[in-house]
């Protein structure tokens, strides 16, 4: 077993100090690694050590991996955690970290490229017998194959990119005129997002659940199932909102959908932590939608209904250590909701709003927890995903659930950029999802309620732009000559900050 000591996290923003946080438990150093623009953020500050690894846009900085893996060797970190999104998927760096004898936390480098290429991960699932959704068994070749096929399999049908993600490179088709310039515009987009223009044909599952299963597996051949998440508030394909349990589900469902998880990890030979993505249709027949081989940004709901943390599992797995629990040690405790925090402005189109943060009051009380970044002072830079944070609530119920995600809603203020905590109020007051009906159309369906401007202000809103007048005014009189990328000193440390570069 290889004790792991010092941690290096090629990421950024929450999803950073969230590792961070474990680690600090575990008693294992962490390095954390920062972009020009990320010089005062708050992963920089918690972490034990920091390195500077390139400017503002991600191409130079998080996504560059030599220089990642220079500051890894520098600082003697026996380990990379890749979050999500920039390499946490990129089996190029997976195995450069093996070259170099650094443990990669997270599956190898054969099983992320077999899951990540959508039509390999499809051809796996149809030889372990997992369902699928009706489609191609393979890329499409030419426009002409795309028109036999959907003739075939009848319209409406979904074209997918192979090394597809985050709705990019995915076209709805509900008429045959419209096959070819929607194969060549997912091919375009593909090609432009991914560097590879395969697509396929999948038959389009009207009104479908999107339903995730998260699965731990180690190095010794356990493979368990940590229960569903529901993931279908989406807009244009991204989540905004996920729960668990789902309500859509039932005893029996769970159990098969459970097991097809599983077997579908195992299938692949799948070791750490990774989610099996399934459509679910109003019959409650499921199918398998994709493989995320990583860490999910929902995963804290999770952790909450089971106590089970699940980056600390990351680490144990990537030691060589087993799982200290069986499948039939797991249980659901409760009800979890998570929504995610962005910095755009809802009522205008989910325009990106960087910019400085002035106030912040966190959500606090029973049953509450903020994964966030974002501090008094801090300004959003424009070069990355404006998420900025994530609100769980748990409660005994699902209604005690929504009761206190609507009460933790209320509480989270910030100003200086606009959020989508209105819009999230919103949702948590819409009948439908009070109700648990509803699917991946939610938004659309409930759109005009949902994207309602607030005609009044709540004078606790107003009470806080008042102060932020004052405040602005105060700092107005402050002198700023100081130096530009100059950050704050971090309340968790004693000795001075230090940049490495």
């Amino acid at each position: 077993m290889n004790k792991i000591k010092k941690i290096l996290i090629a990421n950024r923003g929450e999803i950073a100090i969230r590792v961070m946080r474990t680690c600090r438990e575990l008693d294992i150093e962490t390095v954390a690694i920062y972009s020009e623009a990320d010089r005062t953020s708050l992963h920089v500050r918690y972490a034990h050590e920091a390195y500077y690894v390139g400017k503002a846009p991600s191409s130079e900085s998080y996504l560059n991996i030599e220089k990642i893996i220079e500051v890894a060797k520098k600082s003697k970190a026996d380990a990379i955690h890749p979050g999500y999104g920039f390499l946490s998927e990129n089996a190029a760096f997976a195995r450069r970290c093996a070259v170099e004898g650094i443990i990669f936390i997270g599956p190898s480098p054969e099983v992320i490229v077999q899951m990540g290429d959508k039509i390999q991960a499809r051809d796996a699932m149809i030889k372990a017998g997992i369902p699928v959704v009706p489609g191609t068994e393979g890329e499409i070749k030419s426009e002409q194959e795309a028109l036999e096929i959907i003739k075939e399999i009848g319209l409406p049908v979904m074209i997918k990119a192979s090394a597809g993600g985050g709705g990019k490179g995915m076209r709805l088709v509900k008429s045959e005129a419209d096959v070819v310039s929607s194969v060549r515009a997912a091919r375009s987009e593909a090609k432009a997002a991914f560097g590879d223009d395969a697509v396929y044909i999948e038959k389009y599952i009207t009104s479908p659940h999107h339903i995730e299963f998260q699965i731990l597996a180690d190095q010794h051949g356990n493979t368990v199932h940590l229960f569903e998440r529901e993931c279908s508030v989406q807009r244009r394909h991204q989540k905004m909102i996920e729960e668990t349990p789902s309500p859509l589900m039932t005893p029996e469902l769970r159990e098969e959908m459970g097991k097809a998880a599983v077997e579908a990890a195992q299938a692949v030979n799948y070791v750490g932590a990774g989610t099996i993505e399934f459509l679910v249709d109003n019959n409650l027949n499921y199918y398998f939608l994709e493989m995320n081989t990583r860490l999910q940004v929902e995963h804290p709901i999770t952790e909450r209904v089971t106590g089970i943390d699940l980056v600390k599992q990351q680490i144990y797995v990537a030691e060589g250590q087993q799982l200290d629990f069986a499948q039939e040690d797991l249980r659901q405790l409760g009800h979890a909701i998570e929504c995610r925090v962005y910095a755009e402005d809802p009522d205008n189109n989910f325009m990106p709003s960087a910019g400085k943060v002035y106030k912040i009051s966190d959500p606090l009380g029973l049953g509450v927890r903020t994964d966030g970044y974002v501090y008094e002072g801090y300004e959003i830079p424009i070069y990355y995903d404006p998420m900025i944070s994530k609100l769980i609530v748990w409660g005994k119920t699902r209604d005690e659930a929504i009761g206190r995600m609507r009460r933790a809603l209320y509480e989270y203020k910030i100003t200086g950029v606009k959020t989508s905590i209105k819009m999230l109020e919103r949702v948590m007051k819409n009948e439908n999802f009070i109700q648990g009906n509803y699917d991946t159309h939610f938004i659309e369906k409930n759109q005009e309620q949902l994207m309602g401007k607030d005609h009044t202000e709540d004078p606790v809103d107003m009470v806080i732009i008042a102060a932020f007048i004052d405040y602005l005014d105060k700092l107005s009189s402050v002198s700023t000559n100081q130096k530009e990328f100059t950050p704050a000193q971090s309340r968790w440390k004693k000795i001075p900050y230090v940049n490495h570069f």
